[in-house]
């Protein structure tokens, strides 16, 4: 399903970041749903704010949490189906299901402060395999039109989803071993394993391989379908859903082991030496193979751009930079930019932003997450595209490191406070000095020695006032509460598990929270944003 933009780029919009894992409801199942996005989108449009940008919900694999760590650019994680929406599932059905301890376990993640992966897949996949069973017994033996609308899905989006079946039902065979260890013929995509993906043409039942094959597609289908119906109700709100693309996906992906020729697995990516990194950074991901690419006129590159602009109407390219240059090292040998040379790297990266453009137009717009070491020509670059970059106030400094004032922004950004990776600028101001809490109390027009609550709604009027297009806010901040959704560089229980301290339907009910809404809702229509 594409759809025009539901607002265009030139009107001021205000919009609120919460990862889809932390929208929580009553009847939610530990972790955010597809079903609950049009009632999270309810809830920030009654904070004055006309768009939700979440992170990306893209497949992770057992024991994996971050959603920049995905075993695909494409396939929804099932972990987000709603399973009361589901149509192969009676209440009696879950109810049976799950048994007496699944039950006691659903009561117990409902009120989990954090996200527990682990526990929440293991409950749903049980769930979600007496859906389709069922489906298989009353849709896909008799040969029904639901039947026939699961073989249209996976036709038409065969770039992708017959090899991520395949994919996940090789990886479960080999007990959650990504395909580098796999035996030879799976490893390398063997004629007779790659057929192993095609759905039956008749309605005849599939050998348990096959099962295990068309289970995912199944899932994948399911997941699309809310999605469909999501993205639907949240248009009637009038409200904008914008989503976050990875730079790269890693090495035991999906799309690696689909095409490996796109990819470089000899070298390393990451991010050059810096004031907080001497070395430079290593990420254990794989590096594009442009050469390979332009041979096959950016195929991947395009494919996962209109996949997006299916699932969004807006959406985030992470870590742009990477498209105009990549920091690669090889195993023990001395980093670098590929390419080597501006001129290059400029093309590079303008020719890649073209293609992404090109097949984004009329159906999403497109924003670059361009913080960090950023060379001049790259911003130029993404400025003569027309592509707005971020501009996050607490970094915006001048030549004498004084704050920037965000009413001089330029019109074609992105301004926040914050982003996922830092903070919350209710707990972050007090990293600030004095001297820099003064400067932003004084652009802000408040007292730097206000009470929290009042400090953080004059933040966000600052932010509100901004003359960039496009404010975000993260969710805890117009809540006012502190918590982080990740640090960088720790590994931690808290990372990516964050969840709303209440559901929505309790903080829809709460008087404090009410009328800090009915204050971001006035203070953002002054600064006449949609």
């Amino acid at each position: 399903m594409t759809a025009s933009p539901s607002v265009p780029p030139s009107v001021r919009v205000a919009g609120v970041t919460l990862p889809l894992f932390a929208i929580r409801t009553r009847d939610d199942w530990g972790i955010g749903e597809i079903g609950a996005l049009p009632a999270c989108a309810a809830w920030i449009r009654s904070a004055g704010h006309r768009l939700l940008q979440i992170l990306p919900p893209y497949e992770l694999a057992d024991g994996e949490t971050s959603p920049y760590g995905a075993r695909t650019a494409f396939g929804l994680d099932p972990i987000y189906i709603s399973l009361g929406e589901v149509p192969d599932l009676a209440a009696s059905d879950i109810a049976k299901a799950l048994g007496p301890d699944g039950a006691a376990t659903l009561a117990r993640l409902r009120q989990a402060p954090r996200v527990e992966y682990h526990a929440v897949r293991a409950l749903k996949r049980r769930v979600l395999a007496r859906a389709f069973e069922r489906f298989m017994a009353r849709e896909w033996t008799p040969g029904t039109e639901r039947a026939a609308a699961l073989r249209e899905f996976v036709r038409r989006e065969e770039y992708w989803a017959p090899d991520l079946a395949l994919y996940v039902a090789l990886r479960e065979s080999h007990g959650g071993y990504g395909w580098t260890a796999w035996p030879l013929a799976e490893r390398d995509r063997a004629p007779e394993v790659v057929s192993r993906s095609r759905v039956p043409e008749t309605s005849a039942g599939p050998d348990e391989f096959g099962l295990a094959v068309l289970r995912h597609e199944y899932l994948q289908w399911i997941a699309h379908e809310q999605w469909d119906r999501a993205r639907a109700r949240i248009r009637e709100l009038g409200v904008e859903l914008m989503g976050d693309l990875p730079f790269v996906v890693g090495e035991e992906s999906a799309d690696v082991w689909a095409r490996p020729g796109l990819f470089l697995r000899d070298v390393s990516l990451g991010a050059p030496p810096d004031t907080f990194s001497k070395e430079g950074q290593d990420w254990g991901l794989p590096a594009y193979n442009w050469s390979a690419m332009d041979a096959d006129g950016l195929s991947w590159i395009r494919a996962r751009t209109r996949h997006a602009a299916r699932l969004y109407d807006r959406f985030r390219l992470d870590h742009v930079v990477g498209y105009f240059r990549m920091w690669v090292k090889p195993p023990g040998g001395a980093g670098r930019f590929e390419p080597a040379e501006e001129a290059a790297q400029r093309d590079r990266g303008t020719r890649v932003m073209r293609a992404i453009l090109g097949e984004a137009e009329g159906s999403a717009h497109v924003v670059a997450e361009d913080l960090g070491l950023i060379p001049p020509f790259v911003r130029m670059a993404l400025g003569d595209l027309g592509v707005p970059g971020y501009r996050v106030i607490p970094w915006e400094r001048d030549a004498a490191q004084h704050f920037r004032d965000p009413r001089a922004f330029p019109p074609v950004s992105v301004a926040s406070l914050s982003t996922h990776d830092t903070k919350p600028i209710t707990t972050w101001w007090n990293d600030f000095s004095p001297t820099e809490q003064q400067e932003l109390a004084r652009l802000g027009g408040f007292d730097a020695r206000a009470p929290a609550a009042e400090r953080g709604l004059a933040l966000l009027g600052l932010l509100v006032d901004a003359t960039s297009a496009l404010t975000l806010t993260l969710g805890q901040e117009i809540l006012g509460t502190g918590e982080r959704i990740n640090t960088p560089g720790t590994v931690s229980e808290e990372n990516w598990t964050y969840r709303l301290p209440k559901p929505l339907e309790d903080l829809e009910a709460d008087p404090t929270v009410r009328a800090r809404f009915d204050a971001l809702r006035a203070r953002t229509a002054g600064a006449q944003r949609a």
